[in-house]
């Protein structure tokens, strides 16, 4: 028996399973006074204390959480609810800010950090949303060592699969994948630089959105590149992520990248269509996962009969033109502008903590027992040593190149056949975690999408081996509404 089999509860006399709970069942069952969020924040709590040693999904559990929920309720009982998240549990990805709990990236060099509320927290607490507490991630969102463990930070300790003993959640919203995975709360914000929503999302076997950037606001959030982070939502279903991104999206002054976001942002959930697969125009990307063995590889020939049985015209495969070529300048480009983002992130902050990056390295030196322990710090060192403008001629020259052929690969294969999406395996199935080599996946196809700034869903689409595998709809800038019909209709047809 897996670990998530062995997960089952019922959430107080409501009828629902932890595992499964839904907005939309949880909401039926608020209404109709079966639960108050009150009763179902302390099944959440309870609960999360007692699985929690095991997984490792949350670094801490919000002391106001509670008030939250009767606060809730009382606005309920007022016929004055906030929004359709109200009293819905939430969690937050620790490189989040939220009031009273910093967010510390999994690192005890912030836990000094004053915080308030980061832009898109506010935007939960406006839709009624409970924030319960802070996921778990890999420490600095993976951008410490190239041979680090995803899902382990030293706050937050390793993060744990549920699907299967000792199997990786891979990063960097590990805690958060693991969260929604185990039924610890039915959603979930994670943040992605490249596959750290979709990547996690796959191997945990639930649905990750990695929004179009400047989709949600930064503001308050621990940054490792502008031109690539965002957050987005993470839950067990399709409609759920829509309806979390609803709560989450808009234009926020702090952040220009959102200045668009308007124009776009709204309900999501006006875009749940289980027929809309019928007439659409689908590509499928093989090359992404050539290195994929024959029970994965099986997993994408599934999901394309099930698009076509569903209505879909199927192009298979399209390609994604010099897609392997993107991780060498993306890198290079991100290094630049680590050091710069999170220099200025820490110079603005404020408590006590590292001031910038060079102090952040000499506070890992000086807690190398403790803070590194299990890998090195070598992506710190390495940006450290880049120059500190982002006018550099060095920078200006992977980021171009890298964004060209990101742009390039997707934008090629969308306009040859018309295509509303391309379609991929998200990535691998999970790998065995190991402290001593780090990660080792076999393939991912998060980099056309997170690099080009353009958005990607990722939702379950079989196992192997009694481990999930996901598939990911991939679209141009702000196609969120074509992705989640998509996606959703993919789902139902399930």
């Amino acid at each position: 028996m897996s670990v998530s089999e062995s997960l089952g509860e019922q959430i107080g006399g409501s009828g629902i399973d932890a595992r499964g709970a839904t907005v939309a069942g949880l909401q039926q069952a608020l209404s109709a006074g079966s639960l108050t969020s009150a009763g179902l924040t302390a099944f959440y709590l309870a609960r999360i204390e007692r699985l929690n040693p095991d997984l490792h999904a949350v670094i801490t559990v919000s002391p106001a959480a509670g008030a939250e929920a009767r606060a809730s309720d009382s606005a309920r009982a007022r016929g004055q609810p906030r929004g359709p998240l109200e009293g819905i549990p939430v969690l937050i990805k620790d490189n989040i800010a939220a009031a009273g709990m910093p967010a510390t990236a999994g690192s005890p060099a912030l836990l000094g950090a004053a915080s308030n509320d980061a832009f898109l927290v506010r935007g939960l607490r406006a839709a009624g949303a409970v924030i319960v507490g802070k996921a778990n991630l890999s420490e600095w969102a993976n951008f410490r060592s190239s041979s680090s463990s995803s899902g382990w930070s030293t706050l937050g300790g390793q993060a744990v699969n549920p699907h299967g003993a000792g199997r990786n959640p891979s990063g960097s919203s590990s805690g958060s994948a693991v969260a929604i995975a185990a039924g610890f709360a039915p959603l979930a914000v994670g943040t992605e630089t490249d596959g750290s929503i979709v990547s996690p999302a796959n191997v945990c076997g639930v649905v990750g959105l990695k929004p179009t950037v400047g989709l949600v606001s930064r503001s308050g959030i621990v940054p490792i590149s502008a031109a690539q982070d965002t957050a987005g939502p993470m839950a067990s279903c399709v409609a759920d992520a829509a309806a979390l991104l609803s709560a989450m999206a808009g234009p926020d002054p702090a952040d220009p990248a959102t200045a668009q976001s308007g124009e776009h942002a709204g309900d999501y959930t006006a875009f749940l269509d289980p027929g809309a697969l019928a007439g659409a125009r689908l590509g499928i990307w093989r090359d992404g996962s050539r290195q994929a063995g024959v029970a994965t590889a099986a997993v994408l020939k599934a999901a394309a009969r099930r698009l076509s049985a569903s209505g879909a015209q199927v192009f298979d495969p399209v390609q994604l033109p010099d897609a392997e070529k993107i991780s060498e300048p993306e890198l290079a480009a991100l290094l630049y502008e680590f050091k710069h983002d999170l220099n200025a992130y820490l110079g603005a902050l404020p408590g006590d903590h590292p001031a910038s990056l060079t102090e952040l390295i000499e506070f890992n030196t000086r807690n190398a027992s403790r803070v590194l322990t299990h890998f090195g710090q070598e992506l710190f060192e390495q940006a450290a040593a880049c120059g500190d403008s982002l006018a550099s001629p060095d920078y200006l020259a992977a980021r171009g190149e890298a964004q060209r052929l990101a742009r390039t690969a997707l934008d090629a294969a969308l306009a040859e056949h018309r295509l509303d999406a391309v379609i991929a395996l998200t990535g691998s199935p999970a790998w065995l975690t190991d402290h001593v080599l780090g990660d080792h996946p076999v393939f991912g196809t998060s980099s056309p999408c997170a690099v080009s700034g353009y958005p990607a869903i990722s939702v379950s689409a079989g196992r192997v081996s009694g481990l999930p595998v996901g598939i990911s709809f991939m679209g141009p800038a702000w196609s969120e509404p074509r992705l989640i019909a998509l996606a959703y209709a993919f789902e139902q047809a399930a």
